[in-house]
């Protein structure tokens, strides 16, 4: 069904008619100018992303459905980055002709799929049409109290540095999806230059499915902030790795004025990205430190919080915080310093 059968009220009629409030913080949700919240005793958080169609996403080789999920999700980490509460979200795109209303249902049904994983409310949003493609802009909304809210800017020399999960494994993924999408265009262009038949194409995903779970199905990881929780860490310094370990890293030594001790040996990756790293010729370690969209969560924590942090699982101890005059160092396998750079995704590069 074309959308300008049913217009931009009755899409929005079509896609949240259903939705109903999980939270006692949401007062009044889709439906008014505005919606309606109440947080009497606690702090509000609120992130923003914006995706855009040809700059975040790709849609030859991620669903509308996927596409939905994660870009509900990049914002609930965000949440969960600052050990708070994801609650509210409102849900804006821009969309071309070429998108159909089923198109739109298939969006939605992702972006459901997470906010009732963590039992967030979509509570408003807008739509209107674009000349260039899809582009979506997300805000959702968090509570913390205010002694529960981490920052950035609190690390402290001798606080061990931590992370969740393994890395690089998003970017070897989307290394995986282009190349793939390369091997096809390449075909189609043969195709058309001798004239004949466009030939089936089955991409070679084979053993490589978790490199691609991991770009297309992104996971906030609210997992992990209950278990800090639960083992009574408060860490003094977080974020989640969108642009890169390494950037993310740089981020928290700027802003909480210290430097860094990181060990190549001890950051976590997986078979498959290592794998997968090997078979493109590139560097694994060049990969996790960088690559991007991993959405972990980068934490530090009191050196005194060392056993309950073994004790974790999928929490691994990749260093620890020094004094602002040693720098950012990371030393490799085999024991040099190199300076830590901030190398990650930038999404205002020409390149």
């Amino acid at each position: 069904m074309e959308i300008q059968k049913i217009g931009e009220f009755g899409l929005i009629d079509r896609l949240t008619k259903d939705i109903e409030p999980k939270n006692a913080s949401t007062r009044y949700g889709v439906g008014d100018d505005c919606a309606v919240l109440h947080y009497p005793d606690t702090e509000v958080l609120v992130t923003t992303d914006m995706l855009m169609e040809g700059v975040h996403f790709d849609l030859t080789y991620i669903t509308l459905q996927h596409l939905g999920y994660k870009s509900a999700m990049v914002n609930i980490s965000d949440i969960f980055a600052m050990n708070g509460t994801p609650r509210q979200m409102t849900v804006s795109v821009a969309l071309s002709k070429r998108f159909t209303v089923e198109d739109m249902e298939l969006f939605y049904s992702g972006l459901r799929m997470a906010c009732d994983k963590w039992g967030v409310d979509i509570v408003g949003g807008d739509t209107t049409s674009s000349y260039t493609g899809l582009a979506i802009s997300i805000t959702c909304i968090g509570e913390a109290r205010k002694e529960d809210i981490i920052y950035r800017n609190g690390a402290k020399e001798t606080d061990l540095v931590c992370v969740s999960g393994d890395l690089g494994a998003a970017y070897m993924g989307l290394q995986l999806l282009e190349r793939e999408k390369a091997v096809y265009y390449q075909m189609v262009d043969e195709a058309k230059a001798k004239g004949t038949a466009l030939p089936d194409f089955q991409p070679d995903f084979a053993g490589k499915e978790y490199l691609l779970q991991r770009q297309l199905k992104t996971e906030a990881r609210g997992d992990i902030v209950q278990r800090l929780r639960e083992a009574g860490i408060r860490p003094t310094a977080m974020m989640d790795i969108s642009d890169g370990l390494s950037s993310e890293l740089l981020h928290i030594c700027t802003q909480s004025h210290v430097g860094c001790r990181i060990f190549e040996k001890q950051i976590p990756i997986d078979y498959q990205t290592a794998v997968m790293a090997e078979e493109l010729n590139m560097n694994v370690t060049t990969c996790a430190l960088n690559g991007g969209e991993d959405y972990e969560l980068l934490f530090t924590v009191p050196i005194g919080d060392h056993e309950k942090i073994q004790a974790i699982d999928d929490v691994k101890l990749i260093g620890h915080i020094t004094k602002e005059s040693l720098g950012h160092v990371l030393v490799s396998r085999d024991d040099q310093e190199f300076e830590l750079k901030a190398q990650g995704w930038n999404p205002l590069s020409d390149k």
